[in-house]
């Protein structure tokens, strides 16, 4: 799947238009969407990914999520695009888990490789990476999705759209969550740095 597909130059001079013209547009023609999907394909697949922890499973959930987001885009009015989309991403997502009955997605990303450039900074990053995903599959799950999609960029307001939740929820649960995360990080960070201190 190419997220990034060659687009018409008009469609590449549309993305310099604000979301709502472009949404109103793509509204009234389907060909109109290639600007939309341009800015947000890279943030759902990377959502997709993270959620569910392989490239393939990632690459067919973001083609999901596009394929009922142009389906669905003419009954689209109040709410913000991108928690819009950002609903359907997770509708998609559990019903993935439902038809895979997949029980610890996150934790079969842990052996992911980070291609960053550099041995060095490849182990450090992937041992951090590590942790943080290890620490986020033992958040409960409410935290977790919280978590994830403020990871993915989305604010509070759009978070709770998503969840379905009030806001003052997303908040709570957020703050608890992140207390429970710098918990478990600070815990797991003390034997490598013991080890560290005693090979310097």
């Amino acid at each position: 799947m190419r997220l990034q597909p060659s687009l018409p130059d008009e469609a590449q001079a549309a993305s310099g238009v604000d979301e709502a013209s472009l949404v109103a547009r793509a509204q009234e023609d389907r060909r109109a969407f290639a600007p939309l999907y341009v800015q947000y394909a890279d943030l759902i697949y990377r959502y997709c990914f993270h959620r569910l922890g392989t490239r393939q499973a990632a690459e067919d959930a973001t083609s999901l999520v596009f394929e009922k987001a142009i389906t669905k885009l003419p009954s689209f009015n109040t709410r913000s695009f991108r928690s819009w989309l950002f609903s359907i991403a997770h509708n998609v997502i559990v019903d993935n888990y439902r038809a895979t009955r997949v029980t610890a997605p996150e934790e079969q990303a842990l052996g992911v490789i980070d291609p960053s450039p550099g041995p060095e900074e490849r182990a450090l990053a992937m041992d951090e990476g590590r942790r943080l995903r290890q620490a986020l599959a033992a958040l409960p799950e409410d935290q977790r999705r919280v978590i994830e999609l403020r990871l993915a960029g989305l604010t509070d307001h759009e978070i709770a759209e998503v969840l379905d939740r009030k806001y003052a929820t997303v908040r709570t649960i957020q703050r608890r969550a992140v207390i429970r995360l710098q918990e478990m990080l600070q815990i797991s960070a003390e034997p490598a740095r013991e080890a560290r201190n005693a090979n310097a």
